[in-house]
């Protein structure tokens, strides 16, 4: 024992505070899934014939403008993922209004550039249009663009052009290195915006997509059929702006293949009887623990309940969204970090009967044993890994969580089994070692 065991310590507390604090924060609820509080299950599928194809690239595209739809609804941790070449998958769990979801969902995002005059608007104000069409991210309450300023009067921006007049966007990169979007426009719009631009130089262009601003340039020059679109992007940004113009609208028609309202599958009752079952649990290898191993096994469990205590906090702070394979995939790593600490216990008792003073027995236990909780756990997150790509590529969610929840539980498991639990070993019994000399049962040997 010495003064980085204290430092440990200190480290652990200030840890488990922190974790201790997310828990009962009402800012960090937990994300409960479909099968826990049920909600709406939409399946999109391309609207195009058979023989013609739907490129990755599209559907990507579409996931990512359905994605930032229903996050407009405020709906907790929705999942919006391909399900094989040509169909999305859409779940939002504890929706109370399916067809304002489904209207969403469906209609077509508008692009549009808007005339805001000498005023730079910043990315992701909210804003109205002249055009009456369309989506919109932003909700105003009434005459008003800022809710917060409730005496303000929204002004109402002149669109220009929608997005129906562009023939092509893609990223470039200046010889500077500066990354910047190049634009085409379609031939019976160029004489127009030439016009437009020629008398509006100095003037700002507003890119909005759904009533949402995504970036404001100034108007440096003329533009005919071919402009660009610079400032301090990065390679990121550019890359997302160009594909915010090539497919402001969705790049190929869907239409809804089914949709499902989806109740509770384990409803309230069974949540609770699943909790009741899961503290009954907990509590038997709590037992368990203190009664085969006595004084290191109170140390092990005081680490153990700092465990579940961490997993929730990042839980919460993520956040995972909780369903019952990710629930599972908790147990399970929660079996391990159990699993971790008889490792190094049973090799202290080993050295202890081998005739080594309890001092060598403790720093054996954990040094020896490491290599084997190392290589179990690495190769659990090699597995949970596979889990995550191939939940990825075939749209099985719940694989998903399953694989998040269990590489996350078995990554805190070695933490508390290596550092809590030595740190409390190397304090408790280290100081202890001439009164526990003689006490060998305390050690369950």
């Amino acid at each position: 024992m010495d003064r980085r065991d204290f430092i440990w310590l200190g480290i652990i507390i200030l840890i488990l505070a922190a974790a201790g604090w997310i828990a009962q924060n009402p800012n960090y609820p937990i994300v409960q899934g479909l099968d826990l509080q049920g909600g709406l299950q939409v399946l999109l599928e391309a609207d195009v014939p058979a023989d013609q194809s739907v490129t990755t690239e599209q559907m990507d595209t579409a996931r990512q403008i359905i994605d930032q739809r229903v996050n407009a609804l405020g709906v907790a941790e929705p999942l919006v993922i391909t399900e094989g070449e040509r169909r999305i998958l859409v779940e939002l769990p504890g929706i109370e209004n399916p067809d304002e979801a489904i209207s969403l969902i469906q209609e077509t995002a508008l692009l549009e550039f808007v005339d805001t005059g000498d005023t730079p608007l910043a990315e992701g104000t909210c804003i109205r249009t002249s055009t009456n069409t369309g989506p919109s991210r932003c909700e105003f309450p009434s005459g008003v663009t800022d809710p917060e300023a409730i005496t303000n009067p929204a002004p109402t921006y002149e669109t220009v052009l929608t997005g129906a007049a562009l023939r092509e966007a893609s990223t470039k990169t200046s010889q500077f290195g500066e990354s910047y979007v190049a634009f085409a426009l379609q031939p019976d719009e160029s004489d127009f915006f030439a016009e437009y631009t020629r008398t509006h130089i100095g003037k700002f262009l507003t890119i909005v997509l759904d009533k949402q601003v995504i970036s404001s340039p100034r108007i440096n020059a003329e533009i005919s059929d071919q402009g660009s679109i610079t400032g301090n992007f990065t390679l990121e940004d550019a890359q997302k702006l160009a594909l915010q113009l090539r497919f402001g609208s969705l790049p190929v028609p869907l239409r809804i293949e089914s949709t499902r309202q989806v109740g509770a599958t384990l409803g309230d009752l069974s949540i609770a009887s699943s909790i009741r079952a899961g503290v009954i649990g907990l509590a038997v290898v709590l037992l368990f623990m203190l009664v085969y191993y006595r004084l290191p096994g109170f140390l092990a469990d005081v680490a153990l309940l700092g465990y579940a205590l961490l997993n929730l906090a990042v839980f919460m702070l993520i956040p995972i969204t909780l369903t019952l394979p990710a629930i599972t995939g908790f147990l399970i790593s929660t079996g391990m970090a159990v699993d971790a600490n008889i490792l190094v216990f049973e090799r202290m008792k080993e050295e202890l009967r081998r005739g080594s003073s309890l001092g060598e027995a403790i720093n054996a236990g954990f040094d020896r044993a490491w290599t084997s909780i190392r290589d179990s756990n690495i190769a659990t997150l090699v597995i949970s890994l596979i889990l995550l790509i191939f939940g990825r590529s075939f749209g099985a969610s719940t694989v998903q969580g399953f694989a998040y929840t269990l590489a996350i539980g078995v990554m805190i498991s070695m933490f508390t089994a290596v550092f809590v639990t030595r740190t409390f070993v190397r304090i408790v019994i280290g100081r202890s070692i001439n009164w526990l000399s003689n006490k060998k049962w305390l050690l369950g040997v």
